[in-house]
């Protein structure tokens, strides 16, 4: 057992100016664009390549084998460098460089058990916390000889490679996905989409999204008690990213979902939405149950179009009844809707399947973390 400080140089990036950020160049990283396992889309900010070429010959930059990690925000994420070039926004990151240990072995050791424990713990501020250089200095960290640090190493990068693996296969079909939903949808006042499957021409039909889907009231399917446990059969859902909240042992007031009759949960507030073919209950009052109008419609093809609707709420309030429904939107026949709604029903089975593995995987990842780092 050593301090961290004893086995690896900790630092942090000179300052850059609003000045000097740029269009375009070399990327510019803070915390929000570090996530564990890499690298986020979100990049927002540049430097020229002339600044950071200065920084690199006058301080030097982040070199391929280094590890970052989030000092404030979300904190404790870490990202072993690569081969790119890149600088980073001082105070936002430290920089873990000149390793006595198998850095492979490091990064794993502060991803969970005692290392994360112990990493979270020195964190500094009575508000808002963050990590500093002083306190990180003095973690202790537990490693075994260096070639058990090498086995260990690999074994979780071999995993974490095959997480990143689905983790770009999931982006790369949620891309595709957007790229369809714009090709075939009608754009703004188009009548009719961009693509089309084979022998179909005729003009799409105008109608309100509130004529398309009626609503239902939720307060009978919110759930009594948070007491959520995986042994209970009902999932307890929102419409917000974390979708399924829990499980309830609660038998009443089940909303009845089926493949054959599915519905959409839409938060009044926030305009989030899911499909949802299964019996559930929901957490909050906010929620509004859609379900088609007319049953000849395609349920799948309806709910891509509310999906495709660009709209960010401006204001804390209630939006179904005064803004969706009086949404225009454009239809085809039926028969056009079916083969739409089956081709976007594939591409979210697969999301489904890549996200049901990358789930699974990280959970072994965890139940490793956990056996081998007490």
């Amino acid at each position: 057992m050593r301090k961290l400080g004893e086995v690896a140089t900790l630092s942090s990036s000179k300052r850059i100016h609003l000045s000097d950020y740029v269009t375009e160049g070399i990327p510019f990283y803070r915390g929000s664009e570090i996530s564990t396992g890499g690298i986020t889309g979100n990049q927002e900010l540049f430097i020229s390549k002339e600044k950071f070429d200065e920084i690199k010959e006058k301080y030097g930059v982040p070199s391929e084998g280094d590890i970052l990690v989030t000092a404030v925000g979300t904190l404790g994420n870490l990202w072993k460098v690569d081969s790119r070039r890149f600088y980073y926004k001082d105070g936002n990151l430290i920089q873990l460089s000149k390793m006595q240990v198998n850095s492979d072995y490091l990064l794993t050791y502060f991803t969970g058990g005692i290392g994360k424990k112990r990493l979270l713990d020195s964190a500094a501020g009575s508000n808002q916390k963050a990590l500093t250089m002083v306190k990180m200095r003095e973690i202790t960290v537990d490693f075994p000889s260096e070639d058990e640090q090498k086995k260990i190493g690999a074994f979780f990068k071999s995993l974490d490679d095959t997480i990143a693996l689905h983790q770009r296969k999931l982006d790369k079909l949620i891309q595709l996905k957007q790229g369809y939903l714009q090709q075939l949808f009608p754009k703004n006042d188009e009548k009719v989409p961009r693509v089309r499957f084979a022998n179909y021409d005729e003009n799409w039909e105008q109608r309100k999204l509130g004529d398309v889907f009626r609503y239902e009231q939720p307060t009978k399917y919110i759930v009594k008690s948070t007491e959520y446990d995986e042994k209970f059969d009902t999932p307890v859902l929102t419409a917000g990213k974390s979708f399924v909240l829990g499980y309830t042992n609660e038998s009443t007031d089940i909303k009845i979902a089926t493949v054959e009759d599915p519905v959409v949960i839409f938060d009044d507030f926030t305009t989030g939405s899911h499909y949802v073919d299964f019996p559930f209950k929901i957490k909050s009052s906010a929620i509004k149950l859609l379900s088609l109008s007319d049953i000849d419609d395609n349920f799948y093809f309806m709910f891509n179009t509310l999906k495709n609707i660009r709209y960010v709420p401006q204001s804390h309030e209630r939006h179904w009844i005064s803004k969706f429904s009086e949404f225009e939107i454009y239809n085809p026949t039926v028969s056009e809707q079916k083969k739409i709604g089956a081709f976007f029903k594939q591409i979210d089975n697969n999301m489904t399947l890549h996200r049901s593995k990358l789930d699974k995987l990280k959970s072994i990842k965890q139940a490793f973390l956990q056996k081998m780092f007490i």
